[in-house]
């Protein structure tokens, strides 16, 4: 019998699995379960971090992602009611470090942020500012009875939040291969990740392959960098009131 891997996208863990019995554990019973089965572990790790959802066992959530503003650029086809994009950039790396966030609503981006200047930084602690921000806004979205999902480029914070700091708590905060960096923004976002779970997906995104969201987060960490605002500030919108998105896509890449 060939091997399968199980990609669950919504679940009480998601990842991805090699056995259906564990797999099956994350799924049973648990609210709008995604997921589905691949032959290859290429297929199941492409499918897992684009966040494809087609032909799930079943149905994803109605409501629909961010739209498409070019040939060249792709949104996840997971669909919820409002969909975070969140990103860190260090220039250089550790050095001065920002954090940047795109938010769409109903397909339509409705909010950029940028902030959280730090001037010796690193590029996973202005990845963790970033996720720890989308937390917050996913759970706005939450108690506003809107589906959320979190979609984030940085594998490291997904699983400090996700799969590591469950065990670092146990173990009083400590690990036997040394320090955890990052410690006190992981434990903030540990605790509100913990509050969610159950209601926002938290998934990872190739950067920069093209995803309007993902891009867009990207050039607002370097407007953090530029801009050197310790706190988070909302990126202004042209005077018509929407977002030039191409000319947005235009400036300084982190």
């Amino acid at each position: 019998m060939a091997k399968k891997f199980y990609v669950i996208w919504v679940g009480r863990e998601p990842g991805i699995y090699t056995d259906w019995p564990t797999a099956q554990k994350q799924v049973m019973k648990f609210p709008g379960a995604k997921y589905k089965s691949f032959t290859s572990k290429a297929d199941a790790d492409a499918a897992f971090s684009g966040g494809s959802v087609s032909s799930v066992a079943k149905s994803p959530a109605k409501t629909s992602g961010p739209k498409k503003s070019g040939k060249n650029l792709s949104a996840p086809p997971i669909k919820t009611d409002v969909v975070i994009y969140c990103d860190g950039g260090c220039d250089p790396n550790p050095g001065k470090a920002g954090s940047g966030v795109a938010v769409y609503q109903n397909d339509q981006l409705i909010q950029l942020w940028y902030g959280i200047y730090t001037p010796s930084g690193t590029n996973n602690s202005a990845e963790l500012n970033a996720l720890f921000y989308s937390l917050q806004l996913a759970q706005h979205a939450v108690k506003q009875d809107l589906s959320a999902q979190i979609l984030c480029d940085s594998m490291y914070s997904i699983q400090c939040i996700r799969d590591w700091a469950a065990g670092w708590e146990k173990n009083g905060w400590k690990r036997k291969t040394g320090e955890i960096m990052n410690l006190e923004i992981i434990k903030q976002a540990y605790v509100l990740y913990n509050e969610i779970k159950d209601k926002v997906l938290l998934s990872h995104v190739k950067a920069h392959a093209g995803t309007e969201g993902n891009e867009l987060a990207d050039r607002m960490t370097m407007v953090a960098v530029d801009r050197k605002d310790p706190a988070w500030a909302q990126y202004e919108k042209d005077p018509s009131g929407d977002f030039n998105i191409a000319s947005l896509l235009k400036m300084r890449a982190g």
